[in-house]
């Protein structure tokens, strides 16, 4: 279970007014083994944290380039995985190395979508000088890529904007927030989207998580149905907030879970200018 919400404006009015301001959490097992967001040792222009799994070695699950290419997945909730499908962590480490926009990109993914178990895909190109486009593709839904008109939108594990209880809830929490982001420093805005992020109610009852997740999903319901889940062995390990300004300039924080602990976390805080 992962969830995103972001807004978007290519042009802002105002000087004070972000581009992009997206919050995200990574729900995953404690133990699987993972790389904390940084700047990639070969090509040093993308940032992200890597997926360390046997097998998935080098996949991530969100990213972003001083060229302006960012990308975010969530799987989609599914009672039966097939195990012999392809990580679905390439599909993003894939789009921050390509020279391929995000339209065509996402339409050669959709060719491809079948080898992968559910997933949706944002892929986006920041530009300075041309604007911001961001696409999506779902694979568990219309067979071909759309690209999002300006606006605010929340991703989760059902298709983008399901009105899962937990998206409509956090989403609402997160625009209220974003309403404010004019007048809050960013320090204020950073610290708000956190608390967004890290809230554990409950949203019940939810038919609709049920109908999708089934049995895999409802012994575990009433910590699935919250914006920042929080299981045993398994839950929301990071934080990220992606911040772009009217002038290209990006704040990048990743707050992380250490040695498998929900009482132990680690932020660090990325700031460049795009280069597009």
């Amino acid at each position: 279970m992962c969830i995103i919400f972001f807004k978007f404006n290519p042009r802002p009015v105002s000087k004070n007014a972000y581009r992009l301001i997206l919050a995200a959490n990574r729900d995953e097992a404690y133990q699987r083994p993972a790389k904390v967001a940084d700047f990639w040792g070969i090509n040093n222009d993308i940032l992200s944290g890597l997926d360390m799994e046997e097998g998935k070695e080098g996949g991530t699950w969100l990213g972003i380039s001083t060229r302006g290419k960012l990308a975010a997945i969530t799987n989609y909730l599914q009672p039966r995985q097939d195990p012999d499908a392809r990580s679905r962590g390439e599909l993003v480490a894939q789009f921050l190395t390509t020279d391929m926009d995000s339209l065509s990109y996402l339409k050669k993914v959709s060719t491809e979508g079948h080898l992968y178990n559910g997933f949706n895909l944002l892929a986006a190109d920041l530009s300075t000088e041309k604007g911001d486009v961001i696409c999506y593709y779902g694979n568990r839904g219309e067979p071909e890529p759309v690209v999002l008109t300006p606006g605010s939108y929340g991703l989760s594990n059902a298709l983008l904007e399901t009105p899962w209880k937990k998206l409509c809830f956090g989403k609402q929490l997160f625009q209220e927030v974003v309403e404010q982001s004019q007048t809050l420093s960013k320090d204020a805005l950073i610290a708000q989207l956190l608390e967004v992020l890290n809230n554990e109610e409950a949203q019940l009852p939810d038919p609709a998580i049920e109908e999708q997740g089934q049995d895999y999903v409802r012994p575990m319901l009433n910590k699935y149905a919250a914006v920042c889940v929080r299981c045993h062995n398994y839950g929301t390990r990071t934080n990220t907030i992606i911040l772009v300004d009217g002038d290209g300039h990006v704040t990048f924080i990743e707050r992380t879970m250490l040695d498998k602990d929900p009482s132990l976390w680690k932020t660090s805080t990325y700031e460049f200018r795009l280069q597009s």
